[in-house]
């Protein structure tokens, strides 16, 4: 009778170990799901799962205008800070925007924001993190002093001083100058 119990005993055992390894595959499939969920929210929310430094991350001064033939994009100098603003547009049906900010030297700088390299992505866009704007496709950052300067790269598309029309007051982007580059701005542009 002893033999019987420490038999049953042992196949109590086999059973407790197979049903563990049940359990095992799915748990540790559970949890790379949910380590792959938290990845990709951080990417989404903008933070790329860094620590943030306080410094503003997409600000957007206002919601997306239509521009059409004849009109412009007006930035007023006043809404330009050392922290970066995103003016989204429309033109001719394409979803586009311009950043505007104040570099070190204390000249304000435009571009598109757009990576040149990354184009066609739909993460080819910028996000402030400190003094850089960081491309949310590659990961590059690009500081701001460089902003307007310079072209080609993994930068936003600058829009020169001959492409825009600047006051005390205020910024002009002409309709002329959004519509030849909208083809930096893909369909897929900022979809993700």
């Amino acid at each position: 009778m002893a033999s019987k119990n420490s038999k049953q005993t042992q196949n109590r055992g086999k059973q407790t170990k197979k049903q563990q390894k049940k359990w095992i595959l799915p748990s540790v499939a559970g949890v790379a799901v949910l380590a792959v969920v938290l990845i990709v929210v951080a990417i989404q929310s903008g933070n790329g799962g860094e620590e943030s430094d306080g410094s503003a991350g997409n600000n957007t001064a206002n919601e997306s205008q239509a521009i059409s033939e004849g009109e412009s994009l007006v930035i007023p100098v006043s809404e330009i800070s050392e922290t970066a603003q995103f003016y989204p547009v429309t033109v001719n049906g394409t979803r586009m925007e311009v950043v505007a900010v104040t570099a070190p030297d204390g000249t304000i700088r435009t571009a598109f924001n757009t990576c040149q390299v990354c184009n066609g992505s739909p993460l080819a866009y910028f996000d402030q993190q400190g003094n850089t704007l960081r491309c949310l496709n590659c990961g590059n950052r690009f500081p701001m002093n460089s902003v307007e300067i310079e072209a080609g790269g993994c930068n936003p598309v600058p829009i020169f001083a001959s492409d825009k029309t600047v006051t005390d007051d205020s910024i002009t982007v002409a309709y002329e100058i959004l519509a030849v580059n909208a083809y930096l701005f893909p369909e897929n542009w900022k979809t993700q």
